[in-house]
């Protein structure tokens, strides 16, 4: 059994090596969360979903909408979205 267990703790920390050497040369690695968030600068809110964006009820961001025409927003066959960036910056321009 402790060969066992030495055999797999051989075999990972080969890999976690194996895995550091492959990205000597490039010390800022792109990781799984920097495609996410590269991911996001692009993304469209249905105006159905943008209250849990904004974390308030349905009723709370229909009338902030209502109250702020201003607010960016495509339409797209009829369909309104909110782009993800220009909205959270927006929120945060109103908050100040």
């Amino acid at each position: 059994m402790d060969f066992i267990l030495l055999a797999i703790g051989i075999a990972a920390a080969g890999y976690f090596i194996g895995d550091g050497l492959k990205n000597f040369n490039n010390p800022s690695p792109n990781n799984v969360m920097s495609y996410l968030a590269e991911d996001d600068d692009h993304e469209l809110i249905k105006q159905n979903e943008v209250h849990y964006f904004m974390g308030v009820s349905k009723e709370d961001a229909a009338k902030l909408i209502e109250e702020h025409p201003s607010i960016p927003h495509i339409i797209i066959n009829g369909t309104v979205y909110y782009p993800k960036v220009k909205l959270r910056e927006w929120l945060l321009k109103i908050e100040n």
